[in-house]
């Protein structure tokens, strides 16, 4: 487990000087909120290792069986949620991005993991993003040289346990 931490780091601190530079609000600003709080609904739909991830999108139902209300919303391509490292913390918690890819920009092209190195991928363009440090930056691709990032969410710890995925 030590290199794998260490590897996060090193690839943490590079990508530190850079995240000025990264726009990350290319794809248009839609309203998030997912409500994962209580334990019983977290251990269900939530993310727990380093690397687990899971879509929300509530346009095209999917996870298919999760209770969607009429106070969910899913933002623009979905809701990437994934279990990271918060660069500004240090700490494992579960991060948040829109599923969109900010090269394309529909609503209809939504970013997948990798599950070799946990990068998200643009099926279309093939841009690939460093989703688990908490940044969602470009990695290759057209999103690095145009230097586009996934747009960034909020998971807040809810006082019930698990977690409240919002863009504000």
């Amino acid at each position: 487990m030590r290199p794998f931490t260490t590897l996060i780091t090193v690839i943490v601190l590079l990508l530190a000087g850079a995240c000025d530079s990264v726009n990350n609000k290319e794809v248009p600003n839609f309203t998030v909120r997912i409500d994962l709080s209580g334990q019983g609904i977290w251990n269900t739909y939530g993310v727990s290792g380093v690397g687990e991830w899971r879509i929300f999108n509530r346009v095209k139902k999917i996870p298919g069986n999760f209770p969607f209300t009429a106070n969910t919303y899913t933002g623009y391509a979905g809701v990437l949620l994934i279990m990271g490292l918060d660069s500004s913390t240090g700490d494992y918690c579960p991060l948040a991005f829109d599923a969109a890819c900010p090269v394309e920009n529909s609503m209809d092209i939504a970013v997948t993991i990798d599950a070799d190195n946990f990068e998200a991928v643009c099926p279309q363009c093939g841009s690939r993003y460093n989703v688990l440090t908490g940044m969602g930056g470009p990695v290759s691709g057209i999103a690095a040289g145009s230097k586009y990032g996934l747009r960034v969410y909020h998971a807040r710890s809810a006082t019930s346990g698990g977690y409240i995925i919002t863009s504000y």
